[in-house]
This record gives structure tokens, C-alpha cells and sequence, in this order.
């Protein structure tokens, strides 16, 4: 499981430009099965996402494709989380 952050960066104005491509590509993430949430951090830092049911460098792929990513407006940081506890509801995590 990893926990994608996407903090704000250089270009950060640049996000209403590129926002439809990033919304395309979380959408992706969802329908790939990859993502479980995405949010944003708080106070307007940037945003995160939730993801599993993939390999550290297919994510670092994908990542690289958001276009929030491609043109600077956030640095992305992934770090991985080998979950050994759950509640039930997310048991899925440790299968």
C-alpha cells in the first residue's frame, strides 16, 4: 500500500491550466483499481492518495503521467506502507 503527496509546487498557479488532465488521470487510478481516496491536504498544501494493488514503480509510472506532476505545479512524494494491523473494514489491505 502506498500514500501518494502531492505537495504544491513552483508552478502552483499553473493547477487551473492542467486541472481537467489531472481529474482525467485520478479518474484512471480509480477505474485501474489503484487508487482507494484521494483528497486534498489541508491547509491547501496540495493533495494525497491512497494507493494499492500496485507495484512501487508501476506507481512511480503513473505518477509521473499526472499532468499536475509533468508540468511542475506539484512534487510528488510516494512512500510505501507494508500494513500488518487493520480494521476490519479494510482487511483487504493485509490479504
Amino acid at each position: 500500500m502506498f500514500i501518494v503527496m502531492l505537495k504544491f509546487s513552483e508552478n502552483k498557479d499553473d493547477a487551473g491550466r492542467f486541472m481537467e488532465g489531472h481529474k482525467d488521470w485520478i479518474q484512471r487510478g480509480f477505474e485501474d483499481g489503484v487508487f482507494l481516496l484521494t483528497g486534498s491536504l489541508q491547509p491547501s498544501l496540495g493533495g494525497g492518495i491512497l494507493a494499492h494493488n500496485t507495484s512501487q514503480s508501476d506507481l512511480q509510472d503513473r505518477v509521473a503521467a499526472d499532468p499536475f506532476v509533468a508540468e511542475k505545479v506539484v512534487e510528488a512524494e510516494i512512500l510505501e506502507i507494508s500494513p500488518s494491523r487493520t480494521d476490519a473494514r479494510l482487511s483487504f489491505l493485509t490479504g
